[in-house]
């Protein structure tokens, strides 16, 4: 069986909303999506003033575990989950705190998939499949799979992966 290595944020799990979410909260204002664009992080879309404070929300115990899926993922992913081995592989080490919260998260909204199939890593060069699908290309270009970039605001100008931008365009490809 085939096997696909997912990443978390950005790709099932809706960062960027959830941060503007926390923002808009605790602030009122808005992402300036420009400021994300050619690889920027998500912090560079807030206010100069608040983006340390705006980071630091990645740090607090709890923030991972409230973000929003990703339309789509969670039919798509179960039908994928029948057909390859699904791995769901996030860089999580940078933030501790989010080692709890990715995997509640990950078993309450996919609980189809089996704490086995979960890896918390600190670098993806050590990961092997036979595809991988991430929204940063830092973690494509060492994979000697084939890469589909998921599209998301801080990489809208990267070219050098063949795209995936909905979870209704990954069923097309891997289900079909």
């Amino acid at each position: 069986m085939q096997r696909i290595i997912v990443d978390m944020d950005e790709v099932i799990a809706d960062t960027t909303l959830g941060m503007r979410n926390w923002y808009r909260k605790n602030f009122g204002g808005e992402i300036d999506f420009d400021k994300m664009l050619a690889g920027q992080s998500l912090v560079k879309g807030f206010p100069e003033e608040h983006q340390a404070i705006v980071r630091q929300q990645l740090f607090e115990p709890g923030f991972f575990r409230g973000l929003p899926v990703i339309e789509d993922s969670v039919d798509v992913l179960k039908e994928m989950n029948k057909r390859y081995d699904v791995y769901i592989v996030s860089a999580a080490i940078e933030f501790p705190n989010s080692l709890k919260d990715k995997y509640e998260w990950l078993m309450e909204n996919y609980p189809f998939f089996k704490w086995q199939q979960l890896v918390l890593s600190g670098d993806k060069k050590m990961i092997s499949g036979d595809f991988m699908i991430d929204d940063h290309a830092r973690h494509l270009e060492h994979f000697k799979g084939k890469p589909y970039l998921f599209t998301a605001p801080h990489n809208l100008n990267e070219k050098r992966f063949d795209r995936i931008d909905s979870w209704k365009q990954a069923g097309e490809i891997f289900l079909n």
